[in-house]
This record gives structure tokens, C-alpha cells and sequence, in this order.
């Protein structure tokens, strides 16, 4: 009987055992699945990351293409800007060369000079451009440098408020120092100087007032304006010949 029971005790013993066994491969499947979940969340996570960096590069490229754009308006702009004032420049050193000019030469016959019946007479009912231009033109055009004295005033009276208002002055205080007549031109200056700080032909203004009132003895006056000249405008070439004239 015993090799019997010890038989039977071996084949329950098997038996246990046989039963006991798949329970490790389920856990190890149930870890292999945990960690396919992991991996797959990563991916996604990944994917994601990807997307997001793909996303934000086409923004920036999108940003940068713009700022392009705008750099290039911005550059045509201060281009065409530039080339107006070189224009505006060039113009007012050609009214300049060209009155200096006029003074300097020797006198015509009376014959051959403008009879002051010949200056034209504006109306009231002109604009506020065409009254400037047509005091220019006199200037420019026709030449008629004592007739443009005048109409500049008469253009100041009717226009007191005109955005023209300085350069007029400016040009009269050219006129009147061209005709040896420092005192009234200075009065022109000083309107552009102390009236008009935004005015562009303020420097200028600045430059003629401090040699006119150096060459009429206001040294000090003189020398308090040119010096606020240099330090307002230290890169405007009125301000290097202000510099000239305080080392002279």
C-alpha cells in the first residue's frame, strides 16, 4: 500500500504544480501591456510635441516675412523721402546762387530792367500755394528779385497763418541782406528763429542772423546764436560754417 500512497502523493504533487505554472506568464503579459501603454502615451506625447514645434516654426517664418516686408516699405519710404528733401535742398541753393547772383552782377540799363508796372498784381481770392509759388516764380522764373520783396510781404499779410509762413521770412531776410539792408533782414531771422522751431529753414536762419548780428558789432548776440545753432543742429551744414565763423 505505501508505494501506492506515495505514488498517488507524487501525481497530486505534479498536479499542484501543473495548475500553479501560467500564473508568472499572465503577470508578465499584464506588464507587457502597462508598458506598450507607456511607450504608445509617449509617442502621442511626442507626435504631439512635433506638431506643436512644426506649428510654431511656420509662425515665425510667417513673422519673419512680414518683418521683411515691412523693413522693405520702410526703407522705400525713408528713400523717396530722402529724395525730396535732396530736391527741396537743391532748390532753395539754386534760389540762393541765383539772387546772390543777381546782386553781384554789374547793373542792366534802366531800358532793360523790370519797370515796377510790371510786377503782377495777385488777387485776394488765390489759394495759399499758388500765392507762394507765384512769389517763388518771381524769384525763379522771372527774375525779378526787387519785385519779390513785396509780394512775400503781401503774401505774409494775407496769410499770416500760411504753413509758408517761415520760409517767406526766411527769403525776405535773404532778399534784404543781398540789398545791404542787415537791419530789416535780421528783424526776418529772428521771426523764423524764435517763431518757428520746427521750421527746416530754422538752421539756416540761425547762421545768416549770427553773421548779421557779427558783423553789425553783437559779438555776444552773435556768438549766443551761433553756438545754439552748433548744439541744436550739430550735423546740419549751417552748423560746421557756424563753427567755422566762432573759430575765425
Amino acid at each position: 500500500m505505501k508505494p501506492k500512497i506515495i505514488l498517488a502523493a507524487m501525481i497530486l504533487s505534479g498536479s499542484t504544480q501543473l495548475m500553479a505554472a501560467p500564473a508568472p506568464v499572465s503577470e508578465a503579459a499584464s506588464s507587457q501591456s502597462s508598458i506598450e501603454k507607456r511607450l504608445a502615451s509617449l509617442e502621442n506625447m511626442m507626435q504631439q510635441r512635433n506638431f506643436l514645434q512644426v506649428e510654431l516654426q511656420q509662425q515665425l517664418n510667417l513673422l519673419q516675412d512680414e518683418v521683411s516686408q515691412i523693413r522693405g516699405v520702410t526703407e522705400e519710404q525713408s528713400y523717396k523721402l530722402e529724395k525730396v528733401l535732396q530736391r527741396q535742398r537743391e532748390l532753395y541753393q539754386e534760389i540762393e546762387n541765383r539772387v546772390s547772383q543777381a546782386y553781384t552782377q554789374p547793373a542792366a540799363p534802366v531800358a532793360e530792367q523790370a519797370q515796377p508796372n510790371d510786377a503782377q498784381t495777385y488777387s485776394s481770392d488765390l489759394s495759399e500755394n499758388e500765392a507762394y509759388e507765384r512769389a517763388v516764380a518771381l524769384i525763379m522764373k522771372d527774375k525779378r528779385y526787387d519785385q519779390a520783396i513785396p509780394e512775400f510781404q503781401t503774401f505774409l499779410t494775407t496769410y499770416p497763418n500760411s504753413v509758408y509762413a517761415s520760409n517767406a521770412h526766411y527769403w525776405l531776410g535773404q532778399l534784404l541782406t543781398i540789398k545791404n539792408d542787415g537791419v530789416k533782414a535780421v528783424e526776418h531771422f529772428k521771426v523764423v528763429v524764435n517763431e518757428y522751431p520746427n521750421s527746416n529753414k530754422r538752421p539756416d536762419a540761425m547762421l545768416k542772423l549770427g553773421t548779421l548780428l557779427q558783423d553789425q558789432g553783437s559779438a555776444a548776440q552773435a556768438q549766443k546764436i551761433l553756438s545754439d545753432l552748433i548744439n541744436q543742429y550739430p550735423s546740419t551744414t549751417a552748423a560746421k560754417l557756424a563753427t567755422d565763423r566762432l573759430g575765425n
